[in-house]
């Protein structure tokens, strides 16, 4: 898919994940903004997708991929560890909901946090940060957009942000039968896999990215294995934010797409 556009296509799309806009763009490359425009047509004719942001987007989680993030540390002490069973179910309805629980349960560490708040600072500038950081607060998953068959009752993630900057999320989802699944984690933007505790048994490593100011790239694990890619946005407003996924099972999957909203 992406073999097909050209070094200056890549090079705008690299700077659009990057959170640079088509004004931007061009003055840093010294073109005009109809110029960068027509590379943006161009790029989404040849690939399909209909939006460049999107593109962009997929992009950057096909890069991140590709880099194959190292969860071995987690591997158990047996050798060849297979991908979980659990993968080959994809197709049924009630892994449909484990998938929509995923972000969720991982989101427990899904941060969209400046660089710039990973300065050192005393520990009252540090709480003042941490307030103001994109995601610190309570989301709730838009369960409406989701078919009825495959809906959960309730999801509620919380956000905490501690001094030496780490995040710890707490999740809840009530499934369409009543049952609670529940996860905790502990985990900085550094790409290190780290545990998730709870009774989401589906996984149990998770690591982070953070290639741009509002974009977190997330790779979820499973006794070594990785699960998926998830790549998450959050809107300027700070009152919503969108998910796109990547199953690890395949190299281009259609992109899924789930939405969540502040809720305090």
């Amino acid at each position: 898919m992406f073999t097909a556009l050209t070094d200056k296509e890549l090079e705008i799309l690299h700077l659009l994940t990057a959170g640079h806009t088509v004004k931007s763009i061009a003055v840093r490359l010294g073109r005009s903004e109809a110029s960068i425009n027509e590379r943006l047509r161009d790029a989404r004719r040849k690939t399909g997708v209909g939006s460049s942001r999107e593109l962009a987007r997929l992009l950057d989680a096909q890069k991140i991929w590709d880099t194959k993030i190292d969860l071995s540390q987690q591997r158990s002490a047996a050798n060849g560890v297979e991908q979980p069973a659990s993968a080959g179910l994809l197709r049924t309805n009630g892994t449909k909901l484990m998938l929509i629980a995923l972000p969720i349960a991982a989101g427990l560490m899904v941060i969209a946090a400046s660089s710039t708040y990973q300065v050192a600072r005393t520990a009252p500038a540090q709480a003042s940060s941490a307030r103001s950081l994109p995601l610190v607060g309570r989301w709730s998953l838009d369960v409406e957009r989701i078919s009825v068959e495959e809906r959960p009752r309730q999801v509620t993630v919380a956000f905490q942000v501690s001094p030496d900057q780490k995040w710890t999320t707490k999740v809840e989802i009530v499934g369409p039968d009543g049952a609670i699944l529940s996860a905790d984690s502990i985990a900085a933007l550094d790409g290190v896999p780290v545990p998730v505790t709870g009774n989401m048994d589906f996984i149990d490593t998770v690591s982070l990215r953070h290639p741009a100011p509002n974009t977190l790239v997330m790779t979820l694990g499973k006794n070594g294995a990785p699960v998926s890619t998830r790549v998450y946005t959050v809107a300027r407003n700070r009152q919503s934010m969108t998910e796109t996924i990547v199953l690890a099972n395949s190299s281009l999957p259609k992109l899924e797409t789930t939405y969540f909203k502040r809720i305090g």
